[in-house]
């Protein structure tokens, strides 16, 4: 649960750090915005994917189902800076199958809390294998990072692509290939 007052005692020590006047008018409101925001943010902190996952259909002889270019924003945990891109996500049903929107929710209950994108590729994977039981999952996630395009190295545009494969995924070079093919499309 995010402590709201405080992120807002710690963004006045921060506004003072960089020289700030935290009595300015544009400021005075500004520790208690971050604390909601980040309260926003951070939300995936207090959510167990299991809930999502947990709303199971029976569908026997389903194959591979997909659900791309599902939009996330996410916070890097060495920077706390914004990293947002899109996730893909396919795995092979073992008799039943989840709603496509808990699929999403999956990928943004783990995005929102200070994150690695590899660690978040992973995640969401183990989540699919651990509470949804299919003969395997594979997630590919492209995301730009602003740690990287607006400090450090400054490469607007850059992007970091991760994999996870787990199961017949991991083992099955002709599943992987029909996963890149049905994201052509």
């Amino acid at each position: 649960m995010v402590d709201k007052a405080k992120i807002e005692e710690a963004v006045k020590l921060l506004l003072e750090g960089i020289g700030e006047d935290v009595n300015r008018e544009g400021l005075v409101e500004t520790p208690q915005r971050i604390a909601r925001m980040y309260e926003e943010i951070f939300g995936g902190m207090d959510e167990d994917p299991a809930v999502p996952l947990s709303k199971q259909f029976q569908a026997e002889g389903a194959g591979i189902v997909l659900e791309k270019d599902i939009t996330f924003y996410s916070t890097c945990e060495h920077h706390l800076m914004p990293f947002f891109g899109k996730a893909h996500v396919a795995y092979l049903p073992d008799g039943k199958v989840v709603g496509l929107s808990k699929l999403a929710r999956t990928v943004e209950i783990f995005a929102r809390r200070p994150q690695l994108q590899e660690k978040l590729t992973a995640q969401v994977a183990d989540a699919l294998m651990d509470y949804l039981k299919p003969r395997g999952v594979m997630i590919l996630i492209e995301a730009e990072h602003m740690c990287m395009t607006m400090r450090g190295v400054k490469k607007p545009g850059s992007k970091t692509v991760t994999v996870a494969t787990r199961g017949a995924f991991e083992e099955n070079a002709a599943l992987q290939e029909t996963f890149y093919h049905m994201l052509e499309r």
